[in-house]
């Protein structure tokens, strides 16, 4: 940033002295710096954690800001038809109008922003634009049940992708039950945050079975591309004896897993409770680690974590 705003936005790496090394690296006096840009990349969130100057800061801040803003329309927009059409009502430019007016926006826009945020559901907006407007579900809507939650089942059409959204944007991942790709996912919208995406079998979808119109349908739109590297969580319990920590980092290396955090919950004479985090592709990556390590004669036991 401090050569062009432009260079900045679109670093995807440096070169000091020759060898590529990490953004965060602090610079001598001295070094020779090589900056790799890319016109597909644009600044990542994470970035305001190691960054020096206030330009830089700022650059980044209004970005991320601005980048924000898009998708909180984009999803609140969709919100909004959705909440309209099950209402059977028009959601046109003057009901959209009234609505904003009604819950203190000044804008269409910073309704559709509000709503993708999660400060209004779809129903207060259906409510504010016709006042006494009871909430209904579309014609032939199902709701199924699955873990003992209770949702309305949205058709193909309604399902928003999540390839190519930015990390901590308005829609990211829950941290309860790490999904990955190959997992069954639903979204709920979160306010101040956006949508959080679960797995289906999440436990804490349990909080928000009264409350169908902040659920929404969403699928892996990733097809055979590569995903790259994601979190899965394992609640592994292992003998207490030595080489088995040894032994439980080794079959993860040999299935190209990476253990990023291990924490031993509890402690006995004869075994360990711990929660282990791996980076993985996707879900069928993460089973097959699951597999290999209930072979191992020092585990006791591995189930995959939701929490």
């Amino acid at each position: 940033y401090a050569v062009h705003s432009e260079i900045g936005d679109t670093c995807v790496g440096a070169k000091i002295n020759g060898r590529l090394m990490p953004l965060r690296t602090s610079l001598q006096n001295g070094d020779q710096v090589e900056i790799v840009t890319s016109r597909a990349q644009t600044p990542s969130p994470t970035w305001e954690r190691f960054v020096v100057t206030g330009k830089a800061r700022a650059r980044i801040r209004r970005f991320v800001r601005l980048r924000q803003r898009e998708e909180y329309l984009s999803l609140g927009r969709s919100i909004a038809e959705k909440a309209f059409r099950q209402a059977g009502r028009d959601g046109g430019r003057k009901a959209l109008e009234a609505a904003a007016k009604a819950l203190d926006h000044k804008s269409v826009d910073d309704l559709y922003a509000a709503v993708g945020q999660g400060n209004h559901t779809g129903d207060e907006l259906v409510a504010a634009a016709y006042p006494g407007t009871r909430p209904r579900r579309e014609k032939g809507a199902k709701i199924v049940s699955f873990a003992g939650v209770r949702r309305r089942r949205a058709g193909k059409k309604d399902a928003v992708p999540i390839r190519g959204l930015i990390p901590g944007m308005a829609m990211h991942l829950a941290g309860c039950c790490h999904p990955l790709p190959g997992d069954r996912i639903v979204g709920i919208v979160t306010t101040g945050k956006g949508v959080t995406v679960h797995t289906i079998d999440c436990e804490t979808l349990e909080a928000f079975a009264e409350t169908p119109e902040r659920w929404l349908d969403l699928a892996w739109d990733i097809g055979d591309q590569e995903t790259g590297n994601h979190t899965g969580r394992l609640g592994v319990v292992i003998a207490n004896e030595p080489g088995s920590l040894s032994s439980l980092s080794t079959v993860i290396a040999q299935n190209f897993g990476n253990i990023t955090n291990l924490k031993i919950t509890n402690r006995s004479v004869d075994f360990f409770d711990m929660m282990v985090d791996i980076e993985v592709q996707d879900v069928k990556h993460l089973t097959n680690i699951i597999a290999a390590l209930r072979a191992s004669p020092v585990i006791n036991s591995v189930e995959r974590a939701r929490g």
